[in-house]
């Protein structure tokens, strides 16, 4: 199995998920790919197949694989919250992509209960020049120690603990902690200043027009794909013929993409359809061809296929 905890026997390239089309509504897994897009102003710019469920350790490769397709990475990244963390956040930096992505608890930290929630470390103030942390009753916290953690995918990164002095007698224990002896906490210093950098720009007006098109973009593109092309099972198996699939849906979503687009520039319907026709005939073959060239068998099939639609 490699890094994955499962597969499926049909499919062994597939991995278990639980997926949102759960009929039985227990929480059954099935057997399922782990699909990523990037889009601009709607067109498909990039896709991935990943074989893990979550989201987080998806962002490296996908970006990767838009650098392998365009010998560039883009300026900016827009992301939801399920790619926020600090590997993610570390390679963008080192890349010199501006960072545009959500943290899990980026919108509840805009609500004032979460605000005046003295439990939550977000909330403390931290004295940079002298290394410590202020409770809400005014007392220091020092560093005690350090540890170093490692995620999933190998990433090291150093946590620092901070610890009050004296939290006997104090009147907001049981808001502030549950902890038995005085208050701890534990702080990833190079997250935490991903995440006020992560803020500066989610919240400037770029950042709201940004988060704007994410949600009409990518969500909207999702929903062509599933509903209106009624796509929401592959009929392939195996993880290259499954990219090829993938392939050929991402075309034809730009080729209706590009009709539009030319239909309201004015364009003759005449022209529209013969440039759409040779571009889907040019296209699609090369589409197969550079997916994956090594297996000539599945590539005269699809072939021989646009032969006869030709």
């Amino acid at each position: 199995m490699g890094e994955r905890n499962s597969y499926s026997k049909t499919d062994r390239d597939a991995t278990f998920m639980r997926l949102k089309e759960d009929h039985m509504k227990n929480g059954q897994l099935k057997p399922a790919y782990n699909l990523q897009l990037s889009t601009e102003k709607n067109f498909i710019t990039n896709f991935t197949l990943h074989q893990r469920p979550g989201d987080t350790v998806t962002y490296k490769s996908h970006m990767e694989s838009f650098n392998e397709k365009y010998n560039h990475y883009p300026d900016v990244a827009i992301a939801d919250a399920g790619y926020g963390s600090a590997e993610n956040y570390e390679f963008l930096d080192k890349n010199g992509i501006e960072i545009y992505v959500k943290y899990n608890y980026f919108h509840k930290e805009q609500n004032q209960k979460f605000k005046l929630d003295v439990s939550r470390v977000e909330n403390l103030h931290y004295n940079s020049r002298d290394d410590y942390f202020v409770c809400p009753m005014g007392q220091k916290m020092t560093p005690v120690g350090h540890a170093w953690r490692k995620s999933d995918l190998g990433y090291k990164y150093q946590i620092t603990y901070y610890q009050a002095q004296n939290c006997v007698g104090c009147p907001i224990r049981g808001a502030c902690n549950k902890q038995k002896g005085n208050r701890r906490i534990e702080v990833n210093h190079k997250l935490f200043i991903y995440k006020q950098k992560a803020r500066e720009n989610l919240l400037s007006q770029k950042g709201k027009e940004l988060r704007g098109r994410r949600c009409s973009e990518v969500e909207q593109t999702f929903g062509q794909l599933k509903w209106n092309k009624k796509f929401k099972r592959y009929l392939l198996r195996g993880i290259e013929k499954v990219s090829i699939e993938t392939a050929i849906l991402a075309l034809a979503h730009n080729f209706q993409k590009l009709s539009v687009l030319l239909s309201n520039l004015g364009v003759n319907q005449g022209k529209t359809d013969l440039l759409m026709n040779w571009l889907n005939l040019k296209l699609f073959v090369y589409s197969i061809l550079t997916v994956h060239p090594s297996n000539p068998k599945i590539t005269n099939i699809y072939c021989l296929k646009i032969k006869e639609a030709a």
